[in-house]
């Protein structure tokens, strides 16, 4: 009887939450208040995926879901991305029958790394998907490794993992469960980047590591001097990738063109293409499915402002690599090129003005010559001037506003700021600030 009550009130309320725009996350609140344990109640399709990692879920699970669709399964996931617990009861419960029963051939769910452990205590996956542990939210998550605790909580003996062999912490999940590993051949550097340094000790027993290639921050080759820990031989492997042209190769036979050349979108790609295929999913299938394929979720859009065609690179505040890695992507570019960095709301979910991260970004990225203006906006604009005063990006194209409708208005006018192309950095909470203001375009 808890069950039903707590099906049929989630059921109404999340009616009423969709009708006002909100309540993905607050009928699943209220159905485990009616109803405790009733995740282990449910009674679930026979493959369960979960995804979890710093970066990357929603992306990954978004393509998981695609190819699943073209493969002909029905599916059930926490689309909106409310990964936490009381999210996921919600999208359970809106898709389950009053009894109890959750009709589909595969529930999907992406997690939040710091509640997979409490998700994950009355269900088990059959597959789960690491795809990188970085600092993050300092405020929220302290330590990738204190992370790490949490998401080994989560983890089951039976459910079958799906790691990115190229990260030493994900890597160290690699215990009871069957494995099975994808990564990236080949690298451009020999040592981590970044300015935490992450990998360059050990995980496990601390002792220094070597590297004979680093792709970004600390994802790469390594190998630690004192205990042997080393990089996995990788069973999905991208064989060979040009980024300057957004292909790659996996396992030297499928080719994929990347609607958005980053090595982010690399990683994502290859984690849904391995996942897939493990579920039994056709290779040819699952690359139909994902060359060239444009997300829907809002990471990458394409917008005009003006007479500017604009890029929106989302990245989260307070984690320096999501921001390192679309900086990279603008330095990466030759055509010259106007440049918006935003920081208005920090955190979606905690009050803080803490903009210390700021300090942790390589803004040298953006000291390149097709970068003819940075401008700068938001509450913490001035912050971000100063963080610039550090860096070797020439003062004179660095421009501040104090609001996201100043800088806005400026560049609406053509006599102002030309018709550059543009791209704009900023986090979720704030993208909307900007977008309001433009026209979307459908990416090419």
């Amino acid at each position: 009887m808890k069950l039903f009550l707590a099906i049929v009130v989630c059921k109404l309320v999340r009616i009423i939450g969709k009708a006002v725009g909100k309540g993905s996350s607050m009928p699943g609140k209220i159905a485990l208040k009616l109803c405790p344990d009733l995740l282990k109640r449910l009674t679930l399709p026979p493959t369960i995926v979960a995804v979890t990692g710093s970066n990357g879920k929603t992306s990954t699970v978004e393509m998981i879901g695609a190819i699943f669709r073209a493969s002909g399964k029905t599916l059930v996931y926490n689309q909106e991305g409310a990964n936490q617990t009381e999210g996921v009861v919600t999208a359970l419960l809106t898709h389950a029958t009053l009894g109890g029963k959750v009709n589909a051939d595969v529930l999907l769910l992406e997690s939040d790394e710091r509640y997979a452990k409490f998700t994950f205590s009355q269900i088990h996956p059959t597959h789960f998907v690491i795809t990188n542990l970085y600092r993050d939210q300092l405020t929220r998550n302290g330590h990738p490794q204190w992370v790490a605790r949490d998401i080994q909580a989560a983890l089951h003996p039976q459910t079958h993992l799906i790691l990115n062999a190229d990260d030493p912490q994900v890597s160290c999940f690699a215990g009871e469960s069957a494995v099975t590993w994808f990564g990236v051949d080949g690298g451009d550097h020999t040592a981590p980047t970044g300015v935490y340094h992450d990998g360059t000790h050990c995980p496990k027993c601390h002792g220094l590591m070597e590297y004979t290639a680093v792709h970004y921050n600390h994802i790469g080759n390594y190998k630690c001097t004192n205990c042997g820990f080393k990089r996995e031989n990788t069973n999905y492997t991208v064989t060979d990738l040009d980024l300057s042209s957004g292909r790659m190769v996996i396992d030297g036979e499928t080719q994929i063109q990347l609607a958005f050349a980053s090595i982010y979108h690399v990683y994502n790609t290859l984690a849904a293409y391995a996942l897939c295929n493990l579920c039994g999913v056709d290779k040819g299938v699952i690359a139909k499915t994902i060359n060239g394929y444009l997300l829907q979720n809002g990471r990458v859009q394409r917008f005009r402002l003006g007479e500017h065609h604009g890029t929106l690179l989302t990245s989260k505040h307070e984690n320096s690599i999501a921001y390192d890695t679309n900086l990279r992507y603008i330095a990466s570019q030759k055509e010259l090129c106007d440049v918006v960095v935003i920081v208005e709301d920090i955190s979606r979910k905690y009050f803080t003005s803490e903009t210390s991260w700021l300090w942790d970004i390589d803004f040298n990225l953006l000291d390149c010559g097709h970068v003819n203006t940075l401008h700068l906006a938001g509450q913490y604009a001035h912050d971000l001037a100063l963080r610039m005063e550090f860096t070797t990006v020439s003062p004179e194209k660095v421009k501040v506003y104090p609001t996201v409708e100043n800088v806005v208005e400026l560049l609406k006018t053509p006599a102002a700021s030309g018709d550059l192309p543009l791209f704009v950095v900023t986090c979720f909470s704030d993208r909307d600030k900007l977008l309001r203001h433009t026209t979307k375009e459908v990416q090419p």
